[in-house]
């Protein structure tokens, strides 16, 4: 199933690249705040494209922005269809945890807001704020990436970038905190398939016996899977950006988690039993 792609509209006027609005003129409001709650105008073929996408072959998602820069002149996608597709899903997993280790009703709908707005909307609001005042920083034209060379930074290709919440017509590339939203939301769905639907159906291999090797192997290595995908993908998302310098670098803590990991193997420590990996997924209720 593929995205449908439309023609890039041809805009009539000139364009004001970089330069603020006319007095007259006002701030519109970001399309993403107008089309939150209208479910009819959401794309969610789009968004079950992208999920499927992100674990056959991810770099296609972010491929795909380029298109959407031409249309409409932004790298954020202002469309929630994602972020509700992807809570949904939370809500049904939560029910079958819920149902299994939770011992009330109560407690079931308390897991299920933990997961949607603490896991799921909490993090990626903590993770993109982050990206959005510090990847500018270092990876930008004046960031301290910028100054390595033989990556990628040095082609003479790439542009500097401004920094905005949600970018307006006209203005030049900036990086915007809705595209950092939306690469942390994207980052989360490997995430949550490692961690609350696979993990979910072999909890019962991973705490049979906490003694067992196979059982810490398989458990840390299914939390290392996890980390490596949200890493990987959270640098596609900001490699995909042409104004951005050396990203290469969001790669490194994969060789941080690796080497934790084999240590962890070797002192026999699992994150599930020993690291409290399951009751994480609990707190608060």
């Amino acid at each position: 199933m593929n995205p449908h792609i439309s023609v890039p509209r041809q805009h009539v006027g000139p364009t004001n690249f970089g330069s603020t609005p006319s007095r007259g003129s006002s701030v519109r409001m970001p399309r993403f705040f107008k089309r939150l709650f209208k479910f009819p105008q959401m794309d969610f073929e789009m968004a079950i494209w992208e999920m499927t996408s992100l674990l056959i072959a991810p770099k296609k998602v972010f491929k795909s922005i380029y298109y959407h820069k031409q249309t409409k002149n932004t790298w954020h996608r202002p469309d929630p269809s994602f972020t509700y597709l992807l809570s949904f899903f939370l809500l049904v997993t939560a029910l079958a945890w819920g149902l299994a280790y939770t011992p009330s009703f109560g407690a079931i709908v308390r897991l299920s807001l933990l997961f949607v707005f603490l896991h799921f909307i909490g993090s990626s609001l903590l993770i993109s704020t982050i990206g959005y005042f510090v990847i500018g920083r270092l990876f930008g034209p004046n960031g301290a990436a910028a100054s390595l060379t033989g990556l990628r930074g040095s082609r003479g290709r790439r542009r500097g970038a401004a920094q905005g919440l949600f970018m307006q017509l006209g203005e030049k590339d900036q990086l915007e905190f809705g595209y950092c939203f939306d690469v942390s939301n994207r980052a989360f769905f490997p995430l949550y398939l490692h961690l609350y639907v696979v993990q979910f159906f072999l909890l019962p291999i991973l705490t049979r016996n906490p003694t067992n090797f196979f059982a810490t192997f398989l458990g840390n290595t299914l939390y290392l899977s996890a980390l490596i995908y949200y890493t990987y993908i959270t640098f596609l998302g900001y490699n995909a950006l042409p104004f951005l310098h050396n990203t290469e670098l969001l790669l490194v803590p994969i060789l941080i988690f690796a080497l934790l990991w084999l240590v962890s193997l070797i002192a026999g420590w699992g994150i599930v039993m020993d690291g409290w990996g399951v009751e994480g997924l609990f707190w608060g209720v």
